[in-house]
């Protein structure tokens, strides 16, 4: 279970954006969480990736509290989650190649020699030709980018997905390629999905349940 009970974050002392948000998705679920730009969502997607620490509130996984954010978390849960960003080219680093950036995870966590072997998979999985694995961001469309960020966000195998607005910038085609790829690695792998967006029509299609921020948090 990836739960969060009575979460407040922000960047500002003070100065919340999330107040009293709960939220839970359970193993093998996707959960779409709606609601308009500005509200929220994100800060609340990085909270549940732990990748910002809430000033108040608690977050548990798979039945254990979170007690350490970012770096800090223990690598059980740290690897636990596997997160996609809006904006691949913020996301990336601009010095690696597609290739090294679907590795990172691994290299990071003492697993290179996994690296070629999970790097060929992944990369036919989210439909990235080899040509494309030697070029760096700039050389490559936000499309292409974005699905070397998904396959880097799968490397781990990780039992929870995050994605705050993975689609965000992409065309139909492409759309519809990653929610593919997303939905099977759920269905195989039983792992848990928060979808975050504002496109309503989408998330209902692509999600079990989705649940309105209003509902979530206070205002």
């Amino acid at each position: 279970m990836l739960e969060l009970d009575a979460v407040t974050a922000g960047y500002e002392r003070g100065k919340p954006v999330v107040r009293d948000a709960h939220l839970v998705v359970a193993p093998g679920e996707a959960v779409g969480l709606l609601g308009p730009s500005g509200c929220g969502k994100s800060t609340l997607a990085r909270v549940a990736a732990l990748l910002h620490r809430p000033d108040a509130g608690t977050v548990t996984l798979d039945g254990r509290p979170v007690t350490g954010w970012r770096h800090r978390a223990p690598r059980e849960q740290r690897t636990a989650i596997g997160v996609v960003f809006q904006q691949p080219r913020l996301s990336a680093d601009p010095r690696l190649s597609l290739r090294d950036l679907i590795a990172e995870p691994l290299r990071a966590t003492g697993r290179r020699a996994e690296a070629a072997t999970a790097v060929r998979e992944l990369s036919r999985t989210v439909g990235l030709g080899d040509d494309l694995l030697g070029r760096r961001p700039h050389e490559v469309s936000d499309g292409q980018l974005q699905r070397a960020c998904l396959a880097r966000a799968l490397v781990l195998r990780p039992r929870w997905l995050v994605c705050d607005e993975m689609t965000a910038m992409l065309d139909a085609s492409t759309t519809a390629a990653l929610v593919a790829v997303v939905e099977e690695y759920r269905l195989e792998h039983g792992a848990g999905l928060l979808a975050v967006g504002h496109d309503r029509v989408l998330l209902e299609r692509w999600c079990d349940r989705t649940v309105r921020w209003e509902d979530v948090a206070a205002a």
